[in-house]
C-alpha cells in the first residue's frame, strides 16, 4: 500500500472524529486504526511519521502515540 492511500484513509478516519471535541476524537482515531488496520498498515503509518507525516490530519499525528505499536520478532 502506498503511503499516499494510507494518509488518505488515516485522514478519512479523522474527518468523521473531527466534529467531536480533541480528547474524544484522539483516542477513537487511535482506537480504530489499532483495531482494524492490519499491523503492516500501521507499520506503514508510523514510518511516514517518522519521515515527516507529509498530508497527514493533525489529529492522525495526535493520535499517533495511542495506536497499538506492533510487535516485531527479534
Amino acid at each position: 500500500m502506498t503511503p499516499e492511500k494510507l494518509v488518505y484513509m488515516a485522514n478519512q478516519i479523522a474527518t468523521f472524529f473531527k466534529s467531536q471535541p480533541p480528547e474524544t476524537a484522539v483516542p477513537g482515531i487511535a482506537g480504530h486504526i489499532s483495531d482494524f488496520w492490519e499491523p503492516r498498515m500501521r507499520i506503514a503509518l508510523f514510518d511516514h511519521i517518522a519521515k515527516g507525516g507529509k498530508g497527514l490530519d493533525q489529529l492522525v499525528i495526535d493520535a499517533a502515540p495511542a495506536i497499538r505499536k506492533v510487535k516485531q520478532p527479534a
